[in-house]
């Protein structure tokens, strides 16, 4: 194989069921199969015509789950790919192969953040205080990489998140919001070139890379091809590049047609310069 599609997962792939985006009647809705199951109940979705694409695309394409999600919130998803494999977790900072992590790649990455973004506490107290009173709800940690709130949307005007991206980006740290999730990530932890190390490794002749916020940017316009849907923080700020394809649905149909999109794509598999 010599193509590797590299997909985010969440409003890209799958989609929670405030995600769907279905306006049209019920009786027109698609399919739709469980792709994670949290505390007992189901979470996230999938078409069921994407899952069978996916999994007709893998037997010819190297197909690499590339998230925002730490290690354990990864190993929740069920897609339908081979047992063995690769995934890119935790924005870059891990590299699974057949599900084992990449210890030395983490190391150095760990090694380049200490050198060049500020600590993660400082930003951890600085999420928890600089942003408008009653916007954050909770902070969490990803494996101590970096930093997230839950966020009150109501509470927190674009202009706030705007002011706090660019206070953290004098600290080497990004910001960037999906769904009720805000992030902050130290800027060597990003997802291409985690992506760019599995092709290297596989082989890849083409790379086409699909996602849907700020954190994907880089790794679009890293691919040969890049796709995103016709929703999220990319389609918001009208982001394009000449690589790009953006999908003619939102939602959980966009999940269903980008997938199609990079199968297409991959079929074409010229060789890099």
């Amino acid at each position: 194989m010599s193509a590797l599609v590299g997909f985010d997962l969440d409003r890209t792939v799958v989609y929670s069921a405030a995600a769907l985006m279905l306006d049209g009647p019920d009786e027109d809705a698609p399919s739709l199969v469980v792709t994670e199951v949290y505390q007992g109940q189901p979470l996230s979705f999938m078409t069921r015509r994407a899952e069978r694409a996916l999994e007709a695309l893998a037997e010819t394409a190297v197909v690499v789950p590339v998230t925002t999600r730490t290690v354990a919130q990864f190993q929740r998803i069920r897609l339908p790919l081979p047992t063995t494999g690769w995934a890119v977790t935790t924005n870059g900072a891990v590299v699974l192969h057949d599900g084992v992590p990449d210890e030395s790649w983490t190391a150095t990455l760990r090694e380049e953040v200490a050198a060049t973004s500020a600590p993660l506490p400082e930003v951890e107290h600085r999420l928890a205080t600089a942003l408008p009173e009653g916007s954050v709800l909770r902070t969490r940690r990803a494996e101590d990489v970096f930093v997230y709130a839950i966020v009150e949307r109501s509470e927190l005007p674009d202009s706030a998140v705007e002011a706090f991206a660019a206070e953290l980006a004098e600290l080497g740290w990004r910001v960037s919001v999906q769904g009720r999730k805000l992030y902050a990530v130290p800027t060597p932890i990003r997802k291409e070139r985690a992506l760019a190390a599995v092709a290297d490794r596989t082989g890849a002749t083409r790379t086409i890379a699909a996602g849907d916020s700020l954190l994907d940017r880089e790794m679009l316009a890293w691919a040969d091809v890049a796709i995103r849907p016709a929703h999220g923080e990319l389609h918001a700020v009208g982001w394009t590049a000449p690589n790009l394809v953006v999908t003619r649905a939102q939602g959980v149909l966009a999940g269903e047609e980008l997938v199609g999109l990079a199968a297409a794509a991959a079929a074409e598999v010229p060789a890099r310069a």
